[in-house]
């Protein structure tokens, strides 16, 4: 994490930023180092290890932004498609993208180890995943990046698993699409938080 900012300051300060370029305060390198310490560190049901992260940089994030348009072209009306060709364009237009994918094997093997709690794992991967996209999306904040997440699966799954050699059996949860800020994030609106939100009991 950048030494510029702490953890609860890159939380504040994560929001859904679209308007996105290709530059990065950070190397190519670097991103990779984040992406590694996300699945050293976050943490997972059983230790089921079960998240699998795709880092796409450059040409390869530009390619699968390509394929995202060619599959939504004819399942889009046509006089609708200049608007959605934007809004991806929009996303082509950043630094990178990461895939991030749930690996159903140690799920089943959990499953098949603990049949007391077999109904709960399936939830319990999501859970792991979604904790992996939320600490890249605040370490990206930290770095001075800017991010918004996509669900553009599963109409994207195959080609993108034909074209990176992606297990197929692997399903793909989201894309968080990041890169240097063009823009700003709108206003944010918060609803009340104690007594609505948040119970406490027990405090001195």
């Amino acid at each position: 994490m950048s030494a510029q900012k702490s953890f609860l300051d890159a939380i504040k300060d994560r929001r859904t930023i679209y308007q996105l370029n290709k530059e990065s305060p950070i190397s190519d390198k670097q991103i990779q180092e984040l992406a590694e310490k996300a699945l050293l560190h976050v943490p997972s049901s059983f230790n089921s290890q079960s998240t699998r992260l795709v880092v796409l940089l450059n040409k390869d994030h530009e390619q699968f932004w390509d394929f995202v348009l060619e599959v939504l072209k004819p399942l889009t009306p046509e006089d609708q498609f200049p608007k959605t060709e934007q809004k991806v364009q929009g996303f082509r237009a950043a630094k990178g993208s990461i895939l991030f994918y749930e690996d159903p094997e140690p799920v089943e093997n959990l499953r098949k180890a603990f049949p007391l709690y077999a109904h709960h794992f399936g939830d319990w991967s999501e859970h792991t995943n979604a904790m992996h996209q939320y600490a890249l999306w605040v370490a990206l904040e930290a770095e001075g990046l800017g991010a918004n997440l996509q669900h553009y699966n599963p109409i994207i799954d195959q080609k993108a698993a034909s074209h990176w050699n992606i297990p197929l059996e692997w399903k793909l949860r989201s894309q968080l699409v990041f890169g240097g800020r063009a823009g700003e994030a709108g206003e944010k609106q918060f609803q009340q938080v104690e007594g609505k939100r948040l119970f406490v009991h027990g405090a001195n």
